[in-house]
């Protein structure tokens, strides 16, 4: 499916565009944090929750490959995609109604970006033209130069697909990054891409880009998510966020981003401490009883209820 933010930066630098490294913000000061109570953006929504990914111990990625309980919970796939330059990456794949989650083991992707902790999260619109708007709005909360990429796929000839544009604020990182995307017309337009018709005009949105197996399973979408992020990830991620109308609350221990139907918990902390913690889910229907998976060193919990926990390990 989506590449992760991890992938698309190699690939920006093998391609060699500049990387502008974002100002440093200091949360509630006159960096992007404090930005942001002088540009409030009004209005609708531009940027929702798509997709998330993580590294997680060779252990807990192969039971995760392996689980049988993981197939029947949800549209489950183990996948091999190529992008731009030829980049291969192989992840395992929790598909929902709108959003959906990428699961790697330690090495499943080169270099730090493969190392215990690792993670990012794609965050896309629904609505053709917004990104340019979101990306208009960055100098204004304190990116003056963001690092855009126009993504493709390749479906198996060789030939590659024009598949989404994306911006992000920085290159500079420590173990995380947040990227907002838009699909193209043309990956919609390709019958290979299984996606489904518009339904309105310039529609790019999550419901028509994702299959509808999920309505066989349970898991239905991502409703929350938890991360521990170092500090100066973190500061690079909410100036794209808070431009994409999320609303932010930020505070000396990380932040709490909302809106759109997925709450994302921000921990800052240090950098041996960092990964997925939690992950939230919503049901296709609610379950009489609380049924309990141990996958590795995680534990997935779904019901009683309309709803599911799935909580790994730290360090």
């Amino acid at each position: 499916m989506v590449m992760s933010r991890a992938l698309l930066r190699r690939i920006v630098v093998l391609a060699a565009v500049l990387a502008v490294a974002l100002t440093t913000a200091v949360v509630g000061g006159a960096g992007p944090a404090g930005a942001a109570a002088r540009h409030p953006w009004p209005g609708r929504q531009l940027l929702f929750f798509n997709h998330a990914y993580g590294v997680f111990d060779r252990t807990t990625a192969d039971a995760i490959e392996h689980s049988d309980y993981l197939r029947e919970f949800a549209n489950f796939q183990v996948r091999t995609t190529t992008g731009a330059g030829g980049e291969t990456w192989t992840g395992r794949y929790l598909l929902g109604h709108q959003t959906y989650l990428e699961l790697f083991g330690i090495g499943d992707v080169p270099g730090k970006d493969g190392e215990l902790g690792a993670a990012g999260m794609g965050v896309s619109t629904e609505h053709a033209g917004d990104l340019t708007t979101v990306t208009d709005r960055l100098p204004a909360e304190g990116v003056p130069d963001p690092v855009t990429f126009p993504q493709t796929r390749d479906f198996g000839d060789g030939v590659p697909v024009p598949w989404f544009d994306s911006v992000y604020t920085t290159e500079d990182y420590d173990t995380f990054g947040a990227w907002a995307m838009e699909y193209r017309p043309e990956y919609f337009a390709d019958p290979r891409s299984n996606t489904e018709p518009a339904r309105y005009p310039g529609d790019v949105g999550r419901d028509r880009y994702l299959p509808n197996d999920y309505r066989d399973h349970l898991m239905r979408d991502v409703t929350g998510i938890e991360l521990g992020i170092t500090r100066r990830d973190l500061d690079a991620t909410l100036p794209l966020l808070r431009a994409g109308g999320f609303v932010v609350h930020a505070d000396a221990t990380g932040a709490v981003v909302r809106r759109g139907g997925t709450t994302i918990r921000f921990d800052a902390v240090p950098v041996d401490q960092v990964g997925v913690r939690r992950i939230a889910m919503s049901l296709n229907r609610p379950t009489g009883h609380r049924h309990t998976e141990t996958i590795g060193h995680s534990t997935l919990v779904v019901g009683p209820g309309p709803s599911a926990v799935w909580t790994f390990a730290t360090a």
